[in-house]
C-alpha cells in the first residue's frame, strides 16, 4: 500500500471504476474578468476503457485533462472532485500528485517538440522516469526503456536512444512520448490531441499503436481530440463538450449513428465522408463558439442551432434519455439525422 492510498497493478481490473469526475469547474482569473473554462462537468471511467472528449477549440477539453493532472496555469483554479480510485486528485499535495503522475496517470501532450527536453538525450529523459518512480538501477531501467521503444516501433533503439529529440521525426517523437508515458504501466493514459501535428500515415500508426498498447496493458485512455476519425477507431464512450459543458455522452456507436444533441449532429455533418458520393457536401457549423466571458443566457449553443426554440433561453439540465446516454437539451431525445 502506497502512502497516498493506491495499491499495486492488481487494482487495474477491467470494469472496475477508475476515475469519477464530479461537478468539475475550471476557472481562470484574467484582466477582462473570470473565465469559466469547464462548468460543472460530470463523467466516470472504468478500467480498460477509452473515453473520448470531443468538441471545438475552446470547449474545455484540454483544461479538463490539465485539471485532473493539476497542471493548470498559475491563474487557474478548480472546484469539484476528480476521484482516482476514490482519492480526490484535486485535493492532493504537490508531493502526492507527483507520485501519481507518471506511475499511475501519464499524459501525452499535443506537441511532442515542446514536451521533450531538447538538451537531454532520449535515454536520459526516459531513464529519469523509471529511476524516480520505480527506484530502478540505471542498468535495469535502460533495459526497460529499450524494450518499450521496441514496443512502439522505434527502429534500432540501441542507437536511437542516445540521440536528441531533434534527430527524430514528429511521428517518432510522439511514439517516444507514448513509450515514456507507458514506462510505469499507468492505469490511466491521458492523450491530448496525440495525432494533431502528424501526417495521415503517421496518425494511422499512432492510432494502431494505442489500440495495441491498450489491449496489451489494459490501460484506460482519456482521449482529448476534435478528430472524430480518431474517436471512431479508439473510443468506447464519447463525451461531447461545448462552451465548457457536457452536452451529450454515450457509447461510441450511439454518438455516431444516433446523435441526439444538435451540436453532436452538426459536428458529424462537418466531417468529410468516404462512403458518400455525388452531391454530398460537408456542412460547416454556422457562427463561432461563444465568448466564455459573455456566455448567452440559456443553452450556449442556441445562437448557432437550427433547431432552437423559445425554451432554449433557459439552461437545460442533463438527463438520461437511454441507458448510458446523457443529453443536455430540451428536444425530446430522439436521434437526429
Amino acid at each position: 500500500m502506497r502512502k497516498f492510498g493506491y495499491k499495486t497493478r492488481s487494482m487495474a481490473v477491467k470494469g472496475k471504476k477508475l476515475l469519477e469526475v464530479e461537478q468539475l469547474e475550471v476557472v481562470f482569473n484574467t484582466r477582462d474578468g473570470e473565465v469559466k473554462a469547464v462548468n460543472k462537468l460530470d463523467f466516470s471511467m472504468q478500467s480498460g476503457e477509452t473515453l473520448a472528449i470531443v468538441g471545438e477549440s475552446g470547449s474545455g477539453k484540454s483544461q479538463t485533462a490539465l485539471a485532473i493532472m493539476k497542471l493548470l496555469a498559475a491563474n487557474g483554479k478548480t472546484r469539484g472532485a476528480a476521484r482516482f480510485y476514490g482519492r480526490n486528485l484535486l485535493e492532493m499535495t504537490a508531493t502526492e500528485i507527483n507520485e501519481v503522475r507518471g506511475e499511475h496517470i501519464a499524459m501525452i501532450f499535443q506537441d511532442p517538440t515542446s514536451s521533450l527536453n531538447p538538451y537531454m538525450t532520449i535515454e536520459e529523459q526516459m531513464l529519469e522516469v523509471l529511476m524516480r518512480h520505480r527506484k530502478m538501477s540505471r542498468k535495469d531501467a535502460r533495459l526497460r526503456v529499450l524494450e518499450m521503444l521496441t514496443q512502439v516501433d522505434i527502429p534500432d533503439p540501441e542507437r536511437r536512444i542516445r540521440q536528441y529529440p531533434h534527430e527524430y521525426s514528429g511521428g517518432m517523437q510522439q511514439r517516444v512520448l507514448i513509450a515514456m508515458g507507458l514506462l510505469c504501466q499507468p492505469e490511466l493514459l491521458i492523450a491530448d490531441e496525440p495525432t494533431t501535428a502528424l501526417d495521415v500515415t503517421v496518425q494511422d500508426q499512432i492510432k494502431r499503436l494505442m489500440r495495441e498498447l491498450k489491449e496489451k496493458f489494459n490501460t484506460s485512455i482519456l482521449l482529448i481530440t476534435h478528430d472524430l476519425g480518431v474517436v471512431a477507431g479508439l473510443a468506447d464512450k464519447v463525451l461531447v463538450m461545448y462552451a465548457g459543458q457536457l452536452v451529450e455522452s454515450a457509447p461510441v456507436d450511439e454518438i455516431f449513428y444516433r446523435p441526439r444533441h444538435p451540436y453532436t449532429a452538426a459536428l458529424l455533418k462537418a466531417v468529410p465522408r468516404l462512403d458518400q458520393v455525388g452531391d454530398y457536401d460537408m456542412h460547416p457549423i454556422p457562427g463561432n463558439p461563444p465568448n466564455l466571458l459573455k456566455l448567452p443566457k440559456g443553452c450556449a449553443f442556441r445562437n448557432r442551432c437550427e433547431m432552437a426554440f423559445d425554451a432554449c433561453a433557459q439552461m437545460p439540465e442533463v438527463r438520461e434519455v437511454a441507458p448510458g446516454h446523457k443529453l443536455r437539451c430540451f428536444l425530446d431525445g430522439g436521434a437526429l439525422k
